[in-house]
């Protein structure tokens, strides 16, 4: 049977989906604003013949590229102007939501460069420092290949690498860490609930950090809460105002264990975690109702 135009072209599509928005995730902290570029920069490549491009991949990640680059430039003064610390939108990566949402496929995934820290420090970087270190260090290109989705030169791009890759400072994930994950967060919430505090100061390090982020739609803590005293206090008085219809449960959040919180069965609040030494080292906390649209209602099976 004889493939239509119109049909490579959605096999191309359907091919470079999860890579363009790994990227564009990745680019933006945003998962509704990632699907419309996606969205977007297909439709435009469509327009001119995608069936006919040389390199598809590289094609759509360079448009991919520059949208972001726009939205981001557009975004920047509601950024600056934006009350309180800003958190990424949360990924909520579930076989639950998979047929309605575009998720990052495996090979794309690389967790710990999904993590809530590692987006954060992307942050730091200007946008086309973060264009050219996640297509190197996350999506494995070749730096002649950068270049060509950049418009530089493979040697700038190979100090832009070098000049951000220093700029950015993560320790790496130990795997004895990442199995310890779900243990360390459960006992967390057992000490939060219970009203354990002897058992929290032994999850949760002394010198740890909380983000809240809601954006100035919601009551939330417009400064970062520093100390384990603080945050326990923080938490305890949220916990104690909880609704009876309050729910959460437990699922992968940006390719880390996360808590997703409910309320009417509704999305409330997304919480993550960095762990540090086997201990939480900070919490982010997203209540900006614009950044849970995209997370599905409670289910009962969930």
């Amino acid at each position: 049977m004889e493939i239509t135009g119109a049909e490579a072209s959605e096999q191309i599509y359907l091919s470079y989906r999860p890579l363009m928005f790994s990227l564009a995730y990745r680019m933006l902290g945003s998962v509704m604003d990632a699907e419309d570029v996606v969205q977007e920069a297909f439709l435009y490549a469509n327009e001119t013949n995608l069936n006919h491009v040389h390199n598809p991949k590289a094609y759509l990640c360079k448009i991919v590229t520059n949208r972001c680059i726009d939205s981001l430039r557009s975004a920047s003064k509601k950024r600056e102007v934006y009350v309180g610390p800003w958190l990424p939108e949360p990924l909520i990566t579930t076989s639950a939501n998979a047929d309605n949402q575009i998720l990052p496929d495996l090979a794309y995934t690389h967790k710990e460069s999904l993590s809530t820290a590692y987006l954060l420090l992307l942050q730091q970087l200007s946008w086309v420092e973060r264009a050219v270190f996640l297509l190197r260090e996350v999506l494995q290109y070749e730096y002649d290949e950068i270049a060509e989705i950049v418009g530089k030169s493979s040697t700038n791009c190979r100090q832009i690498f070098r000049r951000a890759k220093n700029a950015i400072s993560l320790p790496p994930e130990r795997a004895s860490e990442t199995k310890q994950t779900t243990a360390i967060v459960e006992q967390f919430v057992h000490a939060l609930v219970s009203g354990n505090i002897a058992q929290l100061l032994t999850i949760v390090k002394s010198d740890a950090i909380l983000y809240s982020d809601g954006g100035g739609k919601v009551n939330a803590a417009t400064n970062p809460i520093l100390g384990v005293e603080r945050i326990a206090k923080f938490l305890s008085g949220i916990l104690a105002k909880l609704p009876e219809d309050y729910r959460f449960t437990f699922t992968t959040v940006n390719g880390q264990l996360g808590i997703v919180a409910y309320v009417n069965n509704q999305p409330n609040n997304v919480m993550t975690f960095q762990l540090e030494e086997g201990q939480i080292k900070a919490f982010y906390i997203v209540v900006n109702p614009d950044k849970l649209k995209h997370i599905e209602p409670w289910h009962m099976e969930a």
